[in-house]
């Protein structure tokens, strides 16, 4: 049955039927609530008569959106590929999901292959196939059978081998007017000094932009993140900084803004001004997460994997060896 409330000036849907899930969505108005408490019970009953309602991918992909996404860390990033199908592929997104097969899908993946990399496209994959296991289990939308099932996939791309060298590096940091002590004062300056702890932490972009001082613990030498990739797993992380970070870090908590953070330039800023000073500074096939793998290399030099794995905050040490471990087998052999 479905129930109409008032909340807080707007009005609340709630749908629960025997067997299914449970399913809310909130509106401005009592009728547009009402409309939509209407069509997602038909669209229940028609599942359990094994008809499906006549949804489309576009709409799947919508609610996939507004239910899923929304709650994700990664919701920015994830909305934009979910749009991204939807305005590149306007025939398939306007196609009724349940009848959409594994022709079509395939011909997509053959389409985005020609643009993108194999990876990319594993990752758009991984996305539309929880979709379509969210619109089957939770929905009533479509089979349980995805044509997921009988398409080839591409697979990841090869492991990133690069690592930063003391040369581009210096010469990068030149370019956006990095020096020693004197604290950031501009956006490009502010990317150098987040680069610099970048290679000397091992910290995520995302990580170090976020930064505030209040999470640093100079006397333990530790830098306690709240929000990062593994919080799912092991809730808060603990960051030991290295000696060399420890002196960046100091700098700039002693220069930090009036509420605190470390670096004041716009996080959509970062990664566009970093690949502008790194192109005129003519350095090819390198990224800022390269230096989280330039870290790590160097760090395993000096310590053993475990402790690499904990600065890291790696739980699998399959990653970190096939992903961020990029020692060259010379550099090992000069060593053995």
């Amino acid at each position: 049955m479905a129930s109409i409330t008032k909340r807080a000036g707007a009005w609340r849907a709630l749908v629960r039927l025997k067997g299914h899930p449970v399913v809310s969505a909130t509106f401005p108005l009592k009728r547009e609530a009402e409309e939509w408490a209407a069509a997602e019970e038909s669209a229940i009953r028609a599942g359990r008569r094994g008809a499906f309602p006549d949804k489309t991918l576009g709409d799947a992909l919508t609610k996939y959106e507004l239910e899923v996404t929304a709650h994700k860390r990664s919701s920015r990033a994830e909305a934009n590929r979910l749009e991204a199908f939807r305005t590149g592929f306007p025939q398939l997104a306007t196609k009724v999901m349940h009848k959409v097969t594994a022709a079509d899908m395939s011909a997509w993946r053959d389409a985005r292959l020609r643009k993108v990399t194999p990876g990319s496209v594993q990752r758009d994959i991984n996305l539309l196939r929880h979709v379509w296991n969210v619109a089957a289990n939770e929905w009533g939308w479509c089979a349980k059978e995805t044509p997921w099932a009988s398409i080839r996939l591409p697979g990841d791309n090869p492991p990133r081998e690069p690592v930063w060298r003391w040369r581009q590096i210096r010469c990068l940091l030149r370019r956006m007017g990095y020096r020693t002590g004197c604290p950031p004062k501009t956006p490009a300056e502010d990317i150098a000094w987040m680069f610099r702890l970048a290679l000397a932490s091992a910290m995520r972009q995302g990580e170090l932009h976020g930064l505030n001082k209040d999470r640093i613990d100079m006397g333990r030498r530790v830098i306690r993140l709240e929000e990062h990739k593994t919080a799912e797993r092991v809730g808060v992380r603990h960051v030991p900084l290295p000696r060399r970070a420890a002196r960046i870090v100091a700098v700039l908590a002693e220069n930090a803004d009036g509420d605190g953070r470390l670096f004041r330039v716009a996080r959509g800023s970062v990664d566009t001004l970093f690949r502008r000073y790194r192109d005129q500074c003519l350095i090819e096939g390198l990224t800022f997460h390269d230096s989280r793998a330039t870290a790590l290399t160097l760090l395993a030099r000096r310590t053993d994997v475990m402790t690499v794995a904990r600065v890291s905050g790696h739980s699998d040490l399959k990653m970190l060896l096939e992903r961020y471990y990029r020692e060259r087998p010379e550099d090992i052999a000069a060593r053995i």
